[in-house]
């Protein structure tokens, strides 16, 4: 949220304030609204998704995320009747509940199939209408990539850590597939009343070799969430020295509804489910794949833990699997 780059509509001083928020579910809706676009504008068909249209409504979102925080038993139970698995799914469940309950833009219809002969062609994932009666097609994306080059500053060197995904593929798919959909005349016989202003909401993280600053593509906004990742081999020795650099106390891994907001947790070490680098280091010898794993130090305002940095640990034949993958 506010750590990981500005805050739209927000002060700086009112931006403080999301971080003070203590609900998990409530914090990573706020981090979906607040956090940084992970892609810049791509004029004419890339224009990026602003949940607020003015600084009013961004102020009075953090009032109603605060009363959110204050009372948040129906979104755990909006939430639970969902039954998401799928991080991309919890997104879109977080933003219906905003988009039906909150002070800004409200949802006209979600998830809206448009066939052709019987066949899908596509799935527009929410259609809103803003306070000023603007109509709008937003496509949600939440991605976490990982770079893999070797100094290229091309969307195709940042890849899904199971090497199933390429930010350059997704891009694409968004300009050429995507945000069209509400333009064809399948999506104008379901009867939702045009035109539709098409716009991308991408939000996410992107990971950088042992927290490396490589050179970025331009359309990549440079107030991203970063991370690291770094190799089973390497991570004891990063995360020392990670310790040594922004006094992380414990480590936790990380499920995969858990890679929006950073994270807080409370109790003594064993009950926030944290770990010693050795002891962490064994469970991750019994991972097949990357995982991702969370640094937290002792949070001495709050109490409990907060999160101080992220990352994936990767097996030691990834890098050279997802440079291939990257160059493929």
């Amino acid at each position: 949220m506010a750590a990981d780059g500005p805050s739209a509509g927000l002060t700086p001083r009112e931006a403080a304030q999301l971080e003070h928020l203590s609900d998990p579910a409530v914090r990573d809706l706020a981090w979906l609204l607040f956090s940084p676009n992970l892609l810049r504008a791509q004029p004419p068909a890339g224009v990026l998704a602003e949940p607020f249209e003015s600084a009013a409504e961004a102020r009075a979102t953090l009032d109603w995320l605060r009363a959110e925080d204050a009372q948040p038993d129906a979104l755990h139970r909006h939430i639970a009747a969902a039954q998401v698995t799928r991080l991309g799914r919890y997104a879109e469940c977080l933003l219906a509940w905003y988009l039906r309950h909150g002070p800004a833009a409200r949802l006209i219809a979600a998830n809206i199939a448009l066939r052709r002969s019987g066949v899908t062609i596509g799935e527009c994932d929410f259609l809103v209408e803003t306070q000023t009666g603007r109509r709008l097609h937003w496509e949600l994306a939440v991605k976490c990539y990982l770079h893999a080059g070797d100094g290229r500053a091309q969307l195709a060197d940042y890849v899904g850590p199971n090497l199933q995904d390429r930010f350059d593929v997704k891009q694409r798919r968004l300009l050429d597939h995507q945000l069209p959909l509400s333009a064809r005349a399948e999506f104008a016989s379901l009867g939702h009343g045009g035109p539709w202003d098409a716009q991308m909401f991408v939000k996410g993280w992107l990971f950088y070799r042992d927290g490396g600053t490589p050179a970025e593509p331009s359309g990549i906004d440079p107030a991203h969430a970063r991370g690291w990742w770094t190799t089973r081999a390497d991570w004891p020795g990063f995360a020392a020295t990670s310790a040594a650099l922004d006094g992380a106390r414990a480590w936790a891994v990380l499920p995969r509804l858990q890679w929006l907001s950073r994270r807080r947790r409370s109790g003594d070490e064993a009950a926030a489910g944290l770990f010693d680098i050795p002891t962490l280091s064994a469970q991750l010898a019994l991972h097949s794949g990357p995982t991702m794993v969370a640094a937290f130090a002792s949070d001495d305002d709050a109490g409990g833990w907060r999160e101080t940095s992220r990352g994936f640990v990767v097996p030691d034949a990834w890098p050279a699997q997802a440079l291939e993958f990257a160059r493929g």
